[in-house]
């Protein structure tokens, strides 16, 4: 991935901005090179520990016994810019250039397999506090239902983040010519989310 000095983003705001995603792209190589690509929700702790788990039956687990090592990818807050939101002042507005925002974090981790039953549960109570933080939910015991006996049936992973690669682009090299004529293109479209990292990151290279 190309990520421009404009575009990088600092340490702060890529956790802040991974704290609020929660499902990405876990993806493995094998040993004939074609990359093993699973979606899944996930569960960071804000630190360097990613908890996930999927069916047993997955065909990613036997390339993470053989090379305990994948990467996650999670990619949100885009758009499609049209060319006549950016075209510049005195242009025709047919002769601005398309472009597309987003934002991406892309880790890369050490993994460690979890099978063992209450290792799996309690993997399963720190997603379960993440994605259901009222706790009504059963239980998350290996021997009680109505988790413990579908325990059998996952297996868990903790990913160690070991490397982040992480970009946000939203035409910060532009500034204000460009970013607050698409922000008001933005907002017409209804585009919330893209709008404010626009917002942030047009403010963030001021202070």
């Amino acid at each position: 991935m190309l990520i421009h000095p404009w575009d990088a983003a600092d340490d702060g705001e890529w956790r802040t901005w991974l704290a609020e995603h929660d499902f990405g792209q876990l993806i493995a190589v094998g040993d004939d090179y074609r990359p093993l690509v699973t979606p899944t929700h996930f569960q960071f702790d804000g630190a360097e520990l990613i908890r996930v788990h999927l069916a047993r039956p997955n065909p990613l687990w036997p390339v993470l016994r053989a090379r305990p090592e994948a990467t996650l990818t999670v990619v949100d807050d885009y758009a499609f810019i049209p060319g006549p939101w950016r075209a510049p002042a005195g242009v025709p507005a047919e002769h601005g250039v398309p472009t597309s925002y987003y934002a991406t974090v892309q880790l890369f981790c050490a993994v460690t397999i979890v099978d063992e039953p209450e290792a799996k549960a309690e993997l399963l109570r720190h997603q379960l506090g993440h994605f259901q933080p009222a706790g009504d939910h059963g239980p998350v015991q290996a021997d009680q239902p109505p988790y413990g006996r579908m325990l059998s049936g996952i297996l868990g992973a903790e990913l160690r983040v070991r490397e982040v690669r992480a970009k946000f682009k939203y035409s910060d090299k532009a500034g204000d010519a460009e970013q607050l004529p698409v922000a008001e293109h933005l907002a017409e479209r209804g585009d919330a989310a893209v709008l404010r990292q626009v917002l942030r990151r047009n403010a963030r290279n001021k202070d």
